[in-house]
């Protein structure tokens, strides 16, 4: 049977050359040497009976059998990864959780459940992963994470994944609180002059911002930074007269204080769907289990503006 010449370091070296784009960055990120590579590559597309890699001026780049490949080979040594973090988080008497979160999310609520996870489970160790919407239901496919904190995205990136609903978070335009448009009357005439931060194309919270700007007559300035790193886009904010196009929930910490103001302008129909999701087949240990309560515990809090009761949470839907 091919499948048992197949080594960890086929599939190892395979996906470093498809993340690194080349044979040479590859073999860096694995401390070996560039012929190593090729003939570990060599081997594999022997043992497959196919080519994986086209090689070319852009460097090594998958064949359409080679997507095809290295989607699977990911999900195995993730899900190999990951039973030997859980073994040796097991021997040391804990249970290593991984949890996938937008990085506009992060800020908002999980300082405040990591902290609650401490006092429900103790030994849990988490590792908090923050990164596009996008790039989180591919980890969580892939048994990277244990489950995300994101948005409702397309169906057939739903597929295998159930989306609980925790709150709804809307766009806001915040400016530093000594900005120069303050002193005068606000609308989106002005706020265009001014420069702008926003989340990268293709994010879901990219297009919010763009279809804010046409329902009032606007496109995306010229002048205008895109990131998707909250620290770093507060800093420019801060430093600047940039307007911040941001989810309430990344920045309302700076607004109740006044580091940040938010601009009197309505935001509506930018709403979007903040939930829970976990894949359809997986079952949650012990310390899952808790993270998940803490986590439904302080979306509640969110859904009443702060009260320490909390609302029944809501049933996970399924997308098959």
């Amino acid at each position: 049977m091919r499948e048992s010449r197949i080594k960890l370091r086929h599939l190892q070296c395979a996906l470093a050359v498809a993340e690194h784009g080349g044979l040479q960055n590859a073999a860096k990120r694995l401390s070996i040497s560039q012929p190593a590579v090729s003939k570990t590559i060599k081997e594999l597309e022997d043992i497959l009976g196919i080519r994986l890699f086209e090689r070319g001026r852009r460097g090594a780049v998958p064949t359409a059998e080679g997507e095809q490949f290295l989607r699977y080979a990911g999900s195995s040594v993730s899900a190999l990864r990951s039973g030997l973090d859980g073994i040796a988080a097991k021997a040391r008497g804990a249970e290593s959780l991984a949890v996938g979160v937008l990085p506009t999310v992060a800020p908002a609520i999980m300082p405040r459940v990591a902290l609650a996870l401490r006092r429900k489970a103790p030994a849990a160790l988490l590792r908090v992963i923050t990164a596009a919407n996008a790039e989180l239901l591919a980890a969580l496919r892939q048994r990277q994470v244990e489950l995300v904190v994101g948005r409702l995205s397309d169906p057939e990136q739903m597929s295998g994944v159930t989306f609980e609903h925790l709150y709804s978070d809307r766009l806001v335009l915040a400016v530093r609180a000594a900005h120069p448009m303050l002193d005068h009357e606000i609308g989106f005439e002005r706020i265009k002059t001014y420069p702008a931060v926003l989340a990268t194309k293709g994010t879901i919270i990219r297009h919010s911002a763009e279809s804010l700007l046409r329902a009032h007559g606007e496109t995306v300035p010229n002048d205008c930074i895109e990131t998707l790193s909250i620290s770093f886009a507060r800093s420019v904010v801060l430093q600047s007269d940039a307007v911040w196009f941001v989810p309430l929930g990344a920045v309302e910490p700076d607004i109740a204080s006044g580091v940040l103001v938010r601009l009197p302008v309505s935001t509506a129909g930018t709403e979007e769907p903040i939930g829970l999701m976990r894949r359809a087949d997986a079952e949650p240990g012990a310390a899952l289990q808790a993270l998940i309560a803490c986590i439904r515990d302080e979306a509640a809090l969110k859904r009443n503006g702060g009260s320490r009761h909390p609302m029944p949470h809501a049933h996970p839907t399924t997308s098959d």
